[in-house]
């Protein structure tokens, strides 16, 4: 092949050409990039998360913790259910715990201010009082009313509970005024001496009636809305796993434990 000058003359622009391109694209090219692997995932959850709930949520929790555990493998959740105010006094005198989860904000706030919880807590629920009867209703309850009768024995919690604040605030809102044969440390409890009939009636929230089945009966009453309980839950301050502890938090918080808080008769705050 012979060569002219007009060749070389050509291929070299060509090559010029090629160059510049070249020089354009090399600054448009997105950066080469090595990730480590691990950086960009979020650790992985492991070790026990210690919850302190109000009684009334032993369903719903007992089945969020069965939910939380199965999907975070490695992770274990100790459940304690009490009066809200029996916690608090666990709380308050050293007893281990990660979350609690109060029936009432009253008692959250009692924490709050000796800031024993770290944040602000979150409220999850609401829930309101019903009447429990044996399944047959022997004393023939069928309103709040009936409760302040003489021959009516009925049980209540105490005044520091929720439920027994609750009870307190419906009292005096309707000018009834009740004479328990007892007053009980939670809803457990008062719902124990109606399904063994040592009561005519107890006064215990809508989600126990339900959970209970048919061990009792439910009377409605309409005064219930005197007095709506939310439910707020926290991270305690001394939780030697406060990653876990929000993790467990926000299971309860998120479209899952809602959907099992709403399915056993929560509402919404």
């Amino acid at each position: 092949m012979r060569i002219t000058r007009r060749t070389i003359t050509a291929l070299l622009a060509a090559g010029t050409l090629t160059a510049g391109l070249a020089a354009c694209g090399g600054g448009n090219a997105p950066p080469s990039t090595t990730s480590t692997p691990g950086t960009t995932e979020t650790a992985k959850l492991s070790g026990t998360v210690t919850v302190f709930a109000a009684a009334s949520l032993k369903a719903t929790f007992t089945k969020i913790a069965a939910g939380f555990e199965a999907a975070n493998p490695g992770t274990k959740v100790t459940l304690n259910f009490a009066g809200s105010s029996d916690l608090v006094t666990q709380i308050t005198q050293g007893a281990p715990a990660d979350v609690f989860a109060s029936a009432d904000t009253k008692n959250m706030t009692k924490l709050s201010d000796a800031k024993l919880i770290d944040g602000a807590a979150a409220n999850f629920a609401t829930n309101v009082l019903e009447i429990a009867v044996p399944p047959s209703n022997p004393a023939n309850i069928t309103s709040f009313a009936d409760l302040a009768k003489p021959d009516i024995k009925v049980v209540v919690c105490a005044p520091q509970v929720p439920c027994g604040s609750a009870t307190e605030t419906i009292e005096k809102a309707t000018g009834t005024s009740l004479a328990p044969v007892s007053e009980e440390s939670s809803v457990t409890d008062v719902l124990g001496k109606v399904t063994s009939q040592e009561a005519d009636a107890g006064l215990v929230y809508v989600t126990d009636v339900k959970t209970a089945g048919d061990k009792v009966k439910g009377i409605p009453f309409t005064e219930s809305d005197k007095a709506v309980n939310t439910y707020p839950i926290a991270t305690v301050g001394e939780s030697k796993n406060k990653q876990l502890a929000q993790a467990f938090i926000d299971a309860v918080i998120g479209a899952e434990g809602k959907k099992v808080l709403t399915d056993a008769g929560f509402g919404t705050p």
